[in-house]
């Protein structure tokens, strides 16, 4: 599924560069070359990576 149209990003895009990067979905664009057009996919792609990140790192994100 798309979660950014205007760069094409796929939700299985943020969730592999997540487990490679730190930072919040702008910083993953940026990992993949892009950068927000518009911003609308910003709130859902900062979901989708907090969300991959701690389903790859469990221990860090325990309370």
């Amino acid at each position: 599924m798309y979660t950014c149209i205007c760069n094409a990003i796929r939700e299985s895009d943020l969730r592999d560069m997540a487990r490679r990067t730190s930072g919040d979905a702008e910083t993953v664009y940026a990992a993949l070359g892009m950068k927000p057009n518009c911003g609308q996919c910003l709130e859902e792609a900062d979901e989708i990576v907090l969300e991959e990140r701690r389903a790859s790192c469990p221990a860090k994100f325990a309370a």
